[in-house]
């Protein structure tokens, strides 16, 4: 029989044998893309991208995924953004990765391009461009590009460019980016460039960027550019650039450029640029422009002060100030109104609604006959 010579025939015949032809050349396409990067079990020595299982190889590159265990001898060739382990990243000594979710290891160290999860160990350092999870210790540092989260120990320091959560420890220092939350600790100091949440210890200082809330243990400061609350420790001074609610103790001094409410002792000084609130004592002097609770140091002053004060030298309020309270001082100058009781040698106010008690008393405001007294004088104006 001869084959049909009909245009649709001849059109089907074409059509059917391309399709073939398609196939036929497809299909070795396939194999040979789908055999790039097969995944090789149980064993693999030398470079082979994707692993599951043991895989041995001199030094990283291309690396894809690993699943079990990746030993090498040296850092990887290049970018390893795209490399997953899965498992263990051993290194004798150096080993990388792109990402790590298990426990890697380097005698000299260990590093990550991206995120690690898990435990990290490095005899000179472990690191991540990401964040590290988990613990992560360092004979000289720990460091991670993103954040720390969990135990990070370096013999050196620990540093992050995001926030820290969790215990942090450096043998120099605890450095954050971002915020800390939880427990640093560093043998010169802590420092956080957003707010501190928790315990801070360092032995030259502990400061935050920004808010801090806890416990702040300097050798010489402990300070935050916000505010402040909790207990603050500074062998030198303790100081905050916004509030400071709780304790606070400054060797040389404890300062707030806003209001202080709770317990301040300074060696020399203690000062608020907003309302003092609570207790405040110093070797020389405690002062702020409202000061209300008690105060004793050798010089305390404000402009409205209400409370009880003891002032060895002198107590003074600014001009036009007042006095709502009692105090106790060598001399107390009150240039405004009292309204209260002073005690010292010499007494002075302008006007007064109360009592005068010591050698001379003075008030300004009284009729002629009353204005300067020995022993006693009072006033009953409003």
């Amino acid at each position: 029989m001869r084959p049909s010579t009909h245009p649709i025939a001849r059109a089907a015949t074409r059509c059917a044998l391309g399709a073939i032809l398609a196939l036929a050349l497809a299909a070795p396409v396939a194999q040979s893309q789908e055999s790039r990067t097969p995944t090789r079990k149980v064993i693999s020595i030398g470079h082979h991208p994707r692993v599951d299982g043991l895989r041995i190889n001199f030094r990283d590159h291309d690396l894809e995924r690993v699943r079990g265990i990746n030993l090498t001898v040296w850092s990887p060739r290049h970018d390893l953004g795209e490399g997953v382990v899965s498992g263990f990243a051993l290194g004798v000594p150096l080993t990388g990765v792109g990402e790590l979710t298990g426990i890697g290891a380097g005698v000299f160290g260990f590093s990550a391009e991206g995120d690690v999860t898990g435990i990290t160990i490095g005899g000179i350092g472990a690191g991540a461009g990401g964040e590290l999870r988990g613990i992560s210790l360092g004979g000289i540092g720990v460091g991670a590009g993103g954040g720390v989260r969990g135990l990070a120990v370096g013999g050196i320091g620990v540093g992050s460019g995001g926030s820290v959560r969790g215990i942090a420890v450096g043998g120099v220092g605890v450095g954050s980016g971002g915020s800390v939350r939880g427990v640093a600790v560093g043998g010169i100091g802590v420092g956080s460039g957003g707010t501190l949440r928790g315990l801070a210890v360092g032995g030259i200082g502990a400061a935050a960027g920004d808010d801090a809330r806890g416990v702040l243990i300097g050798g010489i400061g402990a300070a935050a550019g916000g505010s402040l609350r909790g207990i603050a420790i500074g062998g030198i001074g303790t100081g905050a650039g916004g509030r400071m609610r709780g304790l606070a103790i400054g060797g040389i001094g404890v300062g707030a450029g806003g209001d202080v409410t709770g317990i301040a002792l300074g060696g020399i000084g203690v000062g608020a640029g907003g309302t003092f609130r609570g207790f405040g004592m110093s070797g020389l002097g405690v002062g702020a422009p409202t000061v209300v609770g008690a105060a004793i140091a050798p010089l305390v002053g404000g402009e409205s002060v209400t409370g009880v004060m003891i002032a060895p030298v002198l107590f003074r309020t600014s001009r036009d100030g007042s006095l709502t309270g009692s105090a106790v001082s060598a001399v107390t100058q009150v240039r405004g109104h009292q309204h209260g009781l002073t005690i010292g040698i010499v007494n002075i106010a302008e006007s007064l609604n109360g009592v005068q008690l010591g050698l001379v008393n003075v008030v300004t405001g009284n009729p002629s006959g009353r204005r300067v007294l020995p022993l006693i004088n009072w006033g009953s104006a409003r």
